[in-house]
């Protein structure tokens, strides 16, 4: 407890705020995680923010659910990917059928199978979008009690992480 103008109020740590949980792999300090969905260059197209024990698999179908039209050929837009590659977190069986009726081809490693699978080869562009979004230091440390507020700068980041690469691409 620290004393401020209107009496003891807790510290930042101690608030925790929404969208937290104990973290899995940080001694149960509350924590929040960002989940991506990326283009094959590593462009965001989804992304939503959960508390940190939350597992990743049940935000699979809502991040492809989210992927906005995407403009192309003439014709109706896109809205949904061919494939999805994914780690070896997303690998439910239920979750792979709801891919398959939604007509994406599900890329995802088995659980309990040697390692080599081949889809590190795709993987290393979303570590990257994610390294990207973590030179913002704001979303590498959460210091917002709000997740809509932690929210709003995942959106900017992921906004600004588009305007670099399309930046560099002119």
């Amino acid at each position: 407890m620290v004393a401020r103008s209107r009496g003891f109020q807790p510290c930042a740590g101690e608030k925790g705020g929404s969208a937290t949980g104990p973290s899995p792999v940080d001694r149960g300090r509350r924590g929040s995680k960002h989940h991506l969905l990326v283009d094959a260059t590593g462009l965001p197209l989804a992304w939503t923010l959960t508390g940190g024990n939350r597992n990743d698999v049940t935000q699979l179908i809502p991040l492809v659910e989210r992927v906005p039209p995407v403009r192309g050929r003439v014709g109706r837009p896109r809205r949904r990917p061919d494939r999805v590659a994914a780690d070896r977190g997303y690998d439910h069986d239920k979750y792979r059928r709801q891919l398959w009726q939604l007509g994406i081809k599900p890329e995802i490693a088995r659980r309990r199978t040697e390692h080599g699978s081949g889809l590190g080869r795709y993987r290393w562009v979303v570590e990257r979008t994610f390294a990207w979004l973590h030179h913002f230091k704001r979303l590498l440390v959460r210091y917002d009690r709000s997740a809509l507020i932690h929210g709003a700068f995942l959106a900017l980041g992921c906004c600004l992480v588009c305007f670099r690469r399309l930046q560099r691409s002119f």
